[in-house]
């Protein structure tokens, strides 16, 4: 207690809402809340602050890093504590006059009755996963009268039930009785939310992890679950307002701007709900299946390894990622450099993969500066260009401030499909032909008639790509299947087509002879070209060509190129534009230019020669200048894309000492 604080002055803004009489009547209420993680934390101290006086309070979990995104007591000064120590000394930094009694052992159903002694409202706040005890506290408020309201947090919304007395009881509204523990989970996710509001913005369905009983959860949720809940126990207490019980329920979802109330006669028994269950067996049940535990994540620590992690993220031709990362000590490494000049027909002379070097030195850069410090980047002389080696040392300097782009190194991606058609403002052109070294320039195919030409362009030349067998082993092995996220190949949910599209394409690349098949006598290249290319270059706000100051024709040209691209790229995604590639134009462009040989399919290359014609039509001048292509505008970051493997992956033992022995 305290001379500073008084009870009547703390709360009087309640007043209005509530009347004097009211708000001394909740002063006098206790209300137990069991778990004071997510929902629980924001429970007691929202009634807190509406003024309850009361509280009984359990847990006996200790706050980690993992909370920090939605528990409120979660910080750094409580990592390691006790949470329940730590929101009791928040709720009294609140109210120094409440009465709290505390269960630092936890509920359980050998204390449930003494958890409960004189409450009057019994707000549920325990883990998801703790069923046993849930179904024990819910029967012991059933038995001895208490009121129960849960808020369950899901994704962007609350999903409310309240059980009254003398109204339907939790067993009898989920009917988990009798059920294996993976069907008890399964039946409580369901009658938590039968509106099921929250579904359809899941971007990661493996986030929910039955197996290790964990899930993805947000702080807006928990506030959600917060304000709703303690309204009930406003009205439960000071009977007034309508208390909605089981079967009756609400959800309300932000993401989707929906109130849904809900009505389950039987609860889980209803037909709707007996469907939900069957079809959740097959959805989630099937998601989660006993696996090897993972390996335990590795975290950068030296300035080194801190670099490392965030310029792994640069881009690379089919995410190839051509280098690997040697450390020689804190502030000092080597890169090595490969490409698949042999394998790949579209790394003509490994000039992409010189490219895609450069955007990662330039990542490097980047992210050094992040740190405070300043990468010294020396290319070894003696490499061979298949193999470019790069000494890097990054030396403390003044006045190194930290590249506004830097925290866009791990979300910028590529967008394949369709994209607002909102032309680009003055404002953003500007700042992305500003973001290019000395020397570089951007044109751009923008309005009707410019979408047009490139996207003509880029659907003819992908009939060039599909219809070329020294293409086939690339596009065979470049998608990860049934992938969400890949770590090393594009996945299939990235990919841009339709589903039935995605699995003709999967069957017929199986051998080049079905894909022969497909594309004599069945049109076989027309959807994709339609999916890929042409709807994807109309619906964007403009094409673009990145034109060099001269045509490249060294490694150092090649890495200044993928620099300029990494700082377009880049901004662009700081802009929130997103942008997908175009790059094969140009490298067949190039072999016909160069008379060079890369297919000995005579039709293919025929429509290659179509095709530079509308390339070099397109470009004029620049043509033999320009070192990316690509098409961007307005969109939402897509929910399926390339990742990268941890950086422990990507590391190799340095190399041996020479022998000083003859």
């Amino acid at each position: 207690m305290t001379d500073d604080f008084d009870y009547q002055r703390a709360f009087s803004r309640n007043i209005g809402w509530i009347t004097e009489s009211e708000q001394h009547l909740l002063k006098a209420k206790r209300v137990a809340i069991a778990g004071l993680g997510g929902v629980g934390g924001a429970h007691l101290l929202t009634l807190t602050r509406l003024g309850i006086g009361h509280f009984t309070l359990s847990d006996f979990d200790t706050f980690d890093i993992e909370n920090f995104n939605r528990q409120v007591g979660a910080k750094i000064s409580s990592l390691g504590r006790p949470k329940l120590d730590t929101l009791v000394e928040m709720a009294l930094d609140i109210n120094p006059d409440l009465d709290i009694k505390t269960l630092p052992e936890g509920v359980s159903p050998d204390n449930v009755e003494d958890f409960l002694s004189g409450v009057d409202v019994y707000v549920d706040g325990l883990d998801f996963f703790v069923m046993p005890v849930r179904r024990a506290v819910f029967a012991a408020c059933h038995r001895l009268g208490i009121p129960v309201t849960t808020a369950a947090p899901l994704g962007l919304s609350t999903a409310l039930l309240n059980f009254m007395p003398g109204k339907m009881s939790f067993e009898e509204y989920f009917r988990v009785e009798g059920q294996e523990e993976a069907e008890q989970y399964l039946r409580f996710f369901v009658g938590l939310a039968p509106a099921r509001l929250q579904q359809g913005y899941l971007v990661d369905p493996a986030r929910i992890d039955v197996v290790a009983q964990k899930g993805p959860s947000t702080m807006m949720a928990c506030d959600l679950c917060a304000g709703v809940a303690a309204s009930q126990v406003l009205k439960i207490l000071l009977k007034r307002g309508k208390v909605l019980a089981a079967p009756w329920g609400l959800q309300f979802d932000a993401y989707h701007n929906r109130l849904s109330k809900t009505w389950r006669p039987g609860g889980n028994n209803h037909p709707l709900q007996r469907l939900a269950i069957a079809v959740g067996k097959r959805q989630l049940m099937g998601m989660n299946r006993p696996a090897s535990a993972p390996a335990k994540p590795f975290t950068p620590r030296t300035p080194a390894e801190k670099v490392l992690d965030m310029a792994r993220w640069a881009p690379s031709g089919d995410n190839t990622q051509p280098w690997r990362f040697e450390l020689l000590d804190e502030k000092r490494f080597v890169i090595h450099g490969s490409d698949t000049r042999d394998t790949v027909v579209y790394d003509l002379d490994g000039r992409p993969s010189q490219l895609a070097l450069g955007t990662l030195l330039e990542s490097v850069d980047i992210a050094a500066s992040a740190q405070g410090l300043k990468a010294q980047v020396t290319t070894r002389s003696d490499a061979d260009e298949r193999t470019p080696t790069f000494d890097v040392a990054l030396h403390a300097a003044d006045a190194v401030t930290p590249d506004p782009l830097a925290p866009y190194l791990p979300v910028r991606t590529a967008q394949r499909r369709a994209m607002s058609s909102r032309p680009l403002t003055q404002a953003e052109k500007h700042a992305l032909e500003a973001c290019l070294p000395a020397g570089y320039r951007i044109r751009w195919f923008e309005g009707w008639e410019g979408r047009w030409q490139a996207a003509r362009l880029m659907f003819a030349n992908a009939k060039v790509r599909l219809t070329m067998p020294e293409a086939y082993p690339v596009h065979r092995d470049i998608i990860d299947w049934e992938r969400q996220f890949s770590d090393d190949r594009i996945p299939e949910g990235a990919v841009g087509t339709d589903p039935v599209t995605g699995k003709l394409m999967r069957w017929a690349m199986g051998s080049w002879e079905r894909v022969r098949f497909l594309n004599r006598y069945f049109l076989g290249t027309l959807p994709p070209r339609i999916q890929l290319e042409l709807i994807p270059g109309l619906r964007c706000a403009a094409h673009m060509a990145l034109v060099a100051p001269a045509p490249p024709a060294t490694l150092e040209d090649n890495l200044g190129a993928g620099r300029a691209v990494q700082r377009f790229w880049l901004t662009a995604t700081r802009l929130g534009l997103c942008l997908q590639p175009e790059m094969t134009p140009l490298i067949f462009a190039r072999y016909l230019r160069e008379g060079r040989t890369f297919t000995h399919a005579q039709d293919v290359v025929s429509r290659a020669q179509r095709c530079r014609d509308q390339f070099d039509q397109l470009l004029g001048e620049a043509a033999d200048k320009a070192v990316f292509m690509g098409r961007l505008g307005e969109s939402a970051l897509p929910p399926s894309r390339s990742t990268r493997p941890g950086l422990d992956s990507l590391l190799v033992k340095p190399s041996p000492p020479e022998s000083a022995g003859g």
